[in-house]
């Protein structure tokens, strides 16, 4: 591979502007078929199958309307009661009911759905097929009559799909890149070095979210796809280039003349480039295998764009470079540089005799007291773990100041939390029989323990199934309201089997439920395969059993560090003020298994470059612990900016509007940073100082079986300088 790189950089070197050309003819090809082809995204999720969504489909097709997406109108009054403001709550009703895609819209003061103290009135909306199907237009009029009608001591607010679909993201995600781009000036030192190394990254960003936008027409996607999509595309981005951009820097100073230097730099950097976003793109091709299809969707839009950055780093990056010439260097290593290639000394030989810095120093001195540390340290910031509570994200927690928060809390307090998501339970049986059937299952379910309330509901055409609606007197993602869900699954399951009848529990309530529990379900099952995964990679790469065990163990103890933190900070309030918590809630249901995803892919991403330099140096004869240390330092300087830069522009989308992406955007900056810098430089230096030889032990029998991918490229260094030794002298340098 290492040999391919090369060709494919010294050709993108010497075509550049043919390369630089095809990739923007790329760009607008696709930005064009974004604006014309773009669809719409959503915020609802949903799994085909599953009890709860086979029921609602069921009902939406025997009893219209019924199974549609629902919304709320509250009214409310601070002085009087809503009945004084009949005439004004009429006015929205008529003209919300005349809305396309509305079907039905209940008068709260006809059907007395008004609290206690009269002061707060509640409208049901009914919409036509999903939340995706309601059509903006509708949402945005819904809106605009609330507006019109809010005086005269009137207060009304939305909730459900009533609501227009808030934008995922907001204009705090541009700091993450600001901070990226310092850190690359002070790496490299050069505004030419660090503005490509950007630039590049934001023209993959470009075309991967182009092409995520432009399949949206044809593909139901939800509003956090595109955002995975652009978070990983330019963390991902900014590193690959900054991998590729050092080793070629390096090369330079060392006297290689540029387009030499660039080839190799693909041939070797590019080889480690592309087995890190090979991790990447298979840990995020896996998340199809878990059988749910929006996360499928997810998975493979991130990786599509994790794709695009690869192919930049190993095309687009050499082409720039190429047209930059010396000046990704300071000036005065220019100079350097070219007095080194005057003299005709021997070129391209980087040092990697680097001062052995206080950090590793440290590590390698005391290894076994810092194992010991690190992970008393990880598990104790992993503890909150064993209480993650995971969820769908409902009204409850939006900002305090949004129409649907307000709503959500007026509905609360006036007649109940469980009114924001009630439940339905189905009844399929004789037409003779149904109306008792109802009857006696109102009275098992007013009975249960938890004592939901219990509403009639309707029956279809054909008299052969009806539903009734529960009202739990706890919130849609309260832990109650689940186990409620069971009980009711349980205790009808036994009384349909005598009775004759079908029963099912569904709602959105109940589909969120099965969502969430479905993805725990699916979540060993992923984590074993992309451990799994990670051994069998890490074998190739480093030819040693104890090297991909101890990078799986570290892996784990990092996702431990991400979870614990995220259950701190977002589901229990935990300096909520810092991270603009506004409400400690549940954590999303796919959160868990899109961190471990695209985590692994990073942690292996640090492992490669770290543990291949310590790899490259004890087969060239250093003992143990001096390959743990030369390795460390020719790696360090790369690895904390590229981690850096991974955590800010991951740190970015912390502020934004959507609690999912600013808890995804944290999570993956917290398991960043404890992967990077406890993981990956401390502790992985200090266990293969420990281990010392054994580190490094491989069966006889399995190294002449496993291929050896020399991820370094020494093999090709080995034969470029075979080839430079028998050129003649005139062509040497």
């Amino acid at each position: 591979m290492a040999t391919l790189l090369h060709r494919l950089g010294a050709f993108a070197a010497r075509r550049r502007w043919a390369v630089i050309a095809g990739w923007l003819v790329i760009l607008l090809g696709l930005g064009g078929g974004a604006a014309a082809f773009s669809g719409t995204f959503t915020n609802s999720f949903s799994i085909p199958g599953t009890e709860a969504q086979k029921a609602l489909d069921q009902l939406a097709e025997k009893i219209p309307g019924a199974g549609g997406a629902s919304g709320r109108i509250v009214f409310a009054v601070e002085d009087g009661t809503v009945a004084a403001q009949q005439a004004a709550i009429q006015d929205v009703v008529t003209e919300v009911g005349k809305l396309p895609g509305v079907v039905n819209i209940t008068d709260p003061i006809t059907t007395q759905a008004v609290s206690p103290d009269g002061k707060v009135a509640l409208s049901s909306i009914t919409f036509t097929g999903q939340i995706t199907e309601i059509p903006e237009t509708t949402q945005d009029s819904i809106a605009q009559i609330a507006d019109d009608h809010r005086t005269g001591g009137l207060e009304i607010e939305l909730g459900g799909g009533a609501v227009p679909q808030a934008p995922s993201i907001g204009s705090t995600e541009g700091i993450g890149v600001v901070i990226a781009l310092v850190v690359l000036l002070i790496t490299f030192g050069s505004v030419v070095a660090a503005g490509m190394t950007m630039l590049t990254a934001l023209i993959g960003v470009g075309v991967g979210m182009a092409g995520i936008l432009w399949v949206s027409g044809t593909v139901e996607m939800s509003s956090t796809a595109p955002i995975l999509a652009l978070m990983l595309g330019l963390a991902v981005g900014i590193d690959y280039a900054l991998f590729i951009v050092s080793r070629h820097r390096a090369q330079l100073k060392a006297g290689l003349p540029g387009q030499e230097s660039i080839a190799r730099a693909v041939g070797t950097a590019g080889s480690a480039v592309v087995f890190a976003g090979l991790t990447v793109l298979i840990a995020l091709a896996a998340l199809s295998v878990v059988g749910i299809p929006f996360l499928t969707v997810m998975g493979l839009g991130a990786a599509a764009t994790v794709a695009v950055a690869v192919l930049i780093a190993i095309t687009l990056v050499p082409a720039l470079l190429s047209l930059a010439g010396d000046r990704v260097l300071r000036k005065r290593d220019r100079e350097a540089a070219a007095e080194i290639r005057a003299r005709g000394e021997h070129v391209g030989a980087i040092d990697h005799t680097h001062r052995a810095g206080r950090w590793i120093r440290g590590v390698t001195k005391r290894p076994a007291l810092v194992v010991v540390g690190v992970i008393a340290l990880m598990g104790v910031i992993a503890i909150p773990t064993t209480k993650l509570h995971l969820a769908l994200p409902d009204d409850g927690s939006k900002a305090p100041d949004s129409t649907a928060r307000k709503a959500y809390d007026l509905i609360s307090e006036s007649f109940g939390p469980g009114f924001n998501g009630p439940l339905i339970v189905t009844v399929e049986a004789q037409p003779a029989e149904l109306q008792a059937d109802m009857t006696e299952l109102a009275g098992r379910i007013s009975a249960l323990p938890a004592g939901p309330m219990v509403l009639p509901g309707a029956v279809s055409q054909d008299g052969t199934l009806g539903f009734l609606q529960v009202i739990p007197k706890t919130g849609p993602s309260d832990i109650a309201t689940e186990d409620l869900v069971h009980d009711l699954r349980a205790d009808t399951a036994t009384w349909a089997a005598g009775a004759g009848a079908t029963v099912a529990v569904t709602g959105q309530t109940a589909v969120a439920i099965d969502v969430s529990e479905k993805l725990a379900d699916a979540l060993p099952v992923y984590l074993i395969l992309v451990v799994g995964l990670a051994l069998i990679l890490l074998l190739l790469v480093f030819r040693s059993i104890v090297v991909p065990v101890k990078a799986a163990l570290g892996f784990l103890l990092s996702v431990g560090v991400s979870f614990g933190a995220v259950v701190a900070v977002y589901q229990w309030g935990w300096l909520s003020a810092i991270f603009g918590v506004d409400t400690p809630s549940p954590i999303i249901s796919f959160l868990p298994i899109i961190l471990i995803g695209v985590l692994f892919g990073l942690a292996m991403d640090y492992q490669v470059f770290m543990v291949s330099g310590m790899r490259e140096a004890y087969a060239h004869g250093a003992d143990p612990k001096t390959a743990v240390v030369g390795g460390f330092t020719a790696g360090a300087q790369v690895v904390v900016a590229a981690a850096i830069i991974m955590t800010s522009v991951f740190a970015g989308f912390i502020l934004a509007p959507d609690a999912i992406i600013a808890s995804i955007g944290f999570s993956l900056g917290i398991g960043v940073l404890a992967d990077a810098f406890l993981v990956r430089m401390t502790l992985v230096p200090a266990v293969m100082t420990l281990l010392g030889k054994a580190a490094w032990y491989l069966p006889k029998w399995l190294g002449k079986v496993l291929p050896d991918v020399d991820i370094e490229g020494e093999k090709l260094l080995r034969k470029l300088e075979a080839e430079r030794e028998s050129a003649p002298e005139e062509q040497k340098v």
